[in-house]
């Protein structure tokens, strides 16, 4: 088993045209001088040995501007000194949806897909199917979902459903292609057009 860096992850996401964050690497304080990202930022640890980031408090959002950008690299810095840094721009907030892939001792590949947000734990809106997916497959676990209200428009909130069955296809394909052990996309804001994978984590075999 080998976990990847969240920039490895997402340089994956790339290669398969799913949409993603705009984000660069950093290791120190120089490399802020030439960053070209948009305000307000986040600024993450970015190691493959830190999967859970905000256990360890190793992700700052909203961060404002230059300054406040500075001493929050300082603060990560002396906390994870030989780590490198993710510095990537913050995501308009949309509809939280998670997916996901893992390899079941049973059924071995197998996508996931859910509504996502402060709900997950509680309600346990999910739905799994075996890869290779078809179109149908997608549609249809979009369908079991008991949050589907959320594609139709529900108070005003609307969620894109036909980038999201394109999202579980490219999943699916991703999936197999890449000796994927386990993957969470967690969040991935979805909005009335098009979506962003906001957060990915990656267990190759």
């Amino acid at each position: 088993m080998k976990a990847l860096a969240e920039n490895e992850v997402k340089d994956i996401l790339k290669k398969y045209d799913i949409p993603t964050t705009n984000y660069i690497v950093i290791e120190k304080k120089e490399d802020l001088e030439t960053i070209d990202l948009s305000f307000p930022l986040a600024l993450k640890v970015c190691s493959p040995d830190i999967l859970h980031k905000t256990d360890l408090g190793g992700i700052q959002l909203d961060i404002p501007d230059k300054e406040t950008l500075v001493e929050a690299f300082k603060k990560f810095k002396k906390k994870f000194p030989n780590k490198k840094f993710l510095l990537e721009e913050m995501e308009k907030k949309g509809i939280e949806i998670i997916a996901g892939v893992i390899k079941d001792s049973t059924f071995g590949l197998s996508i996931m897909v859910g509504i996502g947000g402060i709900f997950t734990e509680l309600y346990h809106d999910v739905s799994f199917r075996v890869i290779p997916i078809t179109q149908k497959d997608a549609e249809d676990m979009l369908e079991e979902l008991k949050g589907k209200q959320i594609f139709e428009g529900f108070r005003n909130m609307r969620a894109d459903k036909k980038v999201l069955i394109n999202l579980l296809m490219k999943l699916s394909h991703l999936a197999q292609n890449e000796s994927i052990s386990q993957m969470d996309l967690n969040p991935i804001f979805v909005y009335k057009k098009g979506l962003t994978v906001v957060d990915a984590k990656l267990i190759r075999e």
